[in-house]
């Protein structure tokens, strides 16, 4: 069964921001997909990163999944940024399960690579076998996109990452789905009401103490960027996406971008998974 299903890879910084894990744990619940394995990326050049920024990720994925009881293959990424001559690639654990993951596709099929952080494992991943340019797709949040100018932005916390790799990826031929996160923002939910719905359960509460214990704790509400993605993935239906032709020097390529996401309805779903989820 799990071999019909679409297989996806989620390529995420979890130890970034306190959105990750709530998407990770969203995604997991869905019996939609396959999730067939959770790769680490780093924030290194964060200007609060902590040491061993990529570590602390796949250390945080691999606890989510203790939390909720499932087994998945985890995958250590990235150092830091691709490097800027030679082996441009950071070889990791990461980027050669998207390759290997990528060839074993069945013919006309297409991995979904989820990255909801630096791209720094996917673009070394395509680097290091540009055969795999036609069997990824890679769905992305970061940079913006002013629709009404039609002005393409990369100041954002996941391009400025590894502004490189996105660089590369913007010049190859992979299939691209962004999520700007000036569309993104709109999925910002409160504290007090997740709170009180979530911390009775097992997973909500583990979530809702990653809220408060985060680098930047105490916020009455938050942007769940990374859920936003997700649920994009997910729920296509509840989005809006055009097609952009992209200026030359970003690549002169036609990418999807999500123009719009029904917040409403993404934050009712994901508030449903978390509440009804049971080991």
């Amino acid at each position: 069964m799990e071999q019909r299903m679409p297989q996806v890879i989620i390529d995420l910084d979890t130890g970034n921001e306190v959105d990750d894990v709530f998407a990770l744990a969203r995604v997991l619940l869905d019996s939609s997909v396959n999730v067939t394995s959770i790769n680490a990326t780093h924030w290194q050049t964060s200007h609060w990163a902590i040491p061993e920024t990529m570590e602390n990720s796949h250390r945080l994925n691999q606890q989510l999944l203790g939390v909720m009881g499932i087994k998945k293959k985890t995958n250590r990424g990235a150092l830091a940024r691709m490097y800027d001559w030679g082996d441009k690639a950071q070889h990791s654990a990461a980027a050669y399960e998207i390759i290997n993951q990528a060839h074993s596709q069945k013919k006309g099929k297409k991995l979904n690579v989820i990255a909801l952080g630096a791209l720094t494992n996917v673009a070394s991943a395509l680097f290091i076998d540009g055969g795999i340019s036609g069997k990824i797709k890679v769905y992305w949040l970061g940079s913006t996109y002013d629709f009404d100018k039609e002005v393409f932005g990369l100041t954002d916390f996941n391009s400025t990452m590894d502004v490189p790799s996105l660089q590369f990826l913007l010049h190859s031929q992979v299939e691209m789905h962004i999520l700007p996160v000036n569309v993104a923002r709109a999925l910002r939910v409160e504290y007090d009401g997740l709170g009180d719905k979530f911390k009775p359960n097992d997973l909500g509460a583990y979530l809702m103490n990653r809220w408060d214990n985060h680098l930047d704790p105490l916020r009455e509400s938050r942007i769940l960027w990374d859920v936003a993605l997700v649920q994009a993935f997910l729920h296509p239906e509840w989005t809006e996406s055009v097609s952009v032709e992209m200026s030359k020097d970003n690549g002169g390529r036609n990418l999807r971008f999500y123009k719009y996401i029904d917040a409403e309805r993404m934050i009712d779903d994901f508030e449903k998974a978390i509440i009804n989820f049971k080991k």
